[in-house]
């Protein structure tokens, strides 16, 4: 393992630039779906199945990066991954149908779904050998990442193509591959003290009660990512339909959130020295529920606008701690595991939402983040003595 504080702090700042990255390409592709969507003619029910590849190609690469981490370590397979995802970004804006698009989001969610099982597996071990919570800070990283790209697609999508954007984001991808890469490989992995077979790469027994350990801190990480999914595609509709906001000031609803929720984690890890791990989610998942009711339910804008904010900071460090303790007791399959069922909530959010609103209300479907926010709270509660120490 890195023999010395300088080694570590290497890493460190390596990973927390891949972490990064890995935000500043996708929000860069995001903002320009809608450019994507004219240039191939497909209607939404057609750009929806297209999308799917995105999530198909994510769900399926996490379980068998898994096994390439043990096999050949997270740092070499992190690197590879950001090499492949930054290439694929160049190439929706060269299609002309949406089965081509299908296929080229497809090798996108790949790459995205295998760097995150990577770069989080690399991570949890970092944790444990420093012997300190700093999991929120690299995902804190991973949502300054999508805010700046976010941002930055935002200003020059009136003054260049999809094919410029997308193939400078590539470039720019590539060179802070090459230079955080390089950083990276250098660094000899972090070996927690309590190293287990499998870390070694021989796949150890699980008995039942990990296995069990494992898929709860993935349900958490599921309830409080559906929220996110949710936020991301639904929180402007309700400010702009139900509350009369200006498609300006919806606009800002998500953005409250998401800088809210990148708050909360650049201060999660003195959070979590405080309260600890199990404390840290009971309250900002309950944190989350009185938020979501307030920004689903306010009969202002102003009021769901904080609403949205208080929800961000509430599910802020959730998700990291969740994919933590899973890596933890289950090492890279465990991260794998919890991270398909994280994304999975992220992806079952928005339809679930619209199917709800569509039965009953927008804010009455909207309720139902914070009801999974509760889920998370009963969860964590109910398994902290189960749960590995914090």
């Amino acid at each position: 393992m890195p023999g010395t504080r300088d080694d570590l702090t290497r890493l460190r700042i390596a990973l927390t630039a891949f972490f990064a990255l890995d935000g500043f390409v996708f929000a860069g592709w995001v903002v320009r779906i809608p450019a994507i969507k004219e240039q191939t003619g497909a209607s939404a029910s057609a750009l929806g199945l297209a999308l799917l590849g995105v999530s198909a190609g994510a769900v399926v690469t996490m379980t068998l990066t898994g096994r390439l981490v043990r096999r050949y370590g997270s740092h070499p397979v992190t690197v590879a991954c950001a090499v492949l995802l930054c290439l694929s970004i160049a190439l929706p804006p060269l299609t002309h149908s949406t089965l081509a698009l299908g296929a080229v989001l497809l090798v996108f969610g790949s790459a995205y779904g295998g760097i995150n099982v990577a770069f989080n597996s690399a991570a949890v071990d970092l944790v444990a050998v420093l012997g300190r919570p700093i999991m929120p800070s690299f995902h804190a990283a991973f949502s300054l990442g999508g805010m700046v790209g976010a941002g930055l697609g935002g200003l020059v999508a009136g003054s260049l193509s999809p094919t410029r954007h997308l193939l400078a984001l590539t470039v720019t991808g590539l060179l802070v591959t090459l230079f955080a890469g390089r950083a990276l490989l250098r660094c000899e992995p972090a070996v927690p003290p309590e190293r287990t077979p499998e870390r070694d790469g021989t796949p150890r027994p699980r008995d039942r009660r990990t296995r069990r350990l494992v898929v709860t801190f993935g349900l958490i990480a599921l309830c409080t990512a559906y929220g996110e999914g949710a936020m991301a595609d639904w929180g402007a509709l309700h400010l702009e339909q139900d509350l009369d906001a200006s498609p300006g000031l919806a606009a800002a609803g998500y953005s409250c959130f998401a800088l809210a929720m990148t708050v909360g984690r650049l201060t999660g890890t003195t959070l979590l020295e405080r309260l600890g791990r199990t404390a840290t989610v009971v309250a900002g998942g309950t944190t989350a529920v009185a938020g979501m009711l307030l920004g689903s339910l306010a009969p202002s804008v102003g009021a769901a606008l904080f609403g949205f904010a208080i929800t961000g900071l509430g599910l802020a460090n959730i998700f990291p701690v969740a994919i933590e303790r899973a890596g933890a007791l289950g090492g890279p399959g465990g991260v794998a595991t919890a991270s398909t069922l994280g994304y999975g909530g992220m992806l079952l959010g928005p339809p679930a939402i619209g199917f709800m609103a569509d039965w009953l209300t927008l804010p009455a479907a909207l309720t139902s983040v914070a009801a999974l926010a509760a889920v998370a709270v009963l969860v964590a509660v109910a398994t902290r003595r189960a749960a590995p120490a914090g």
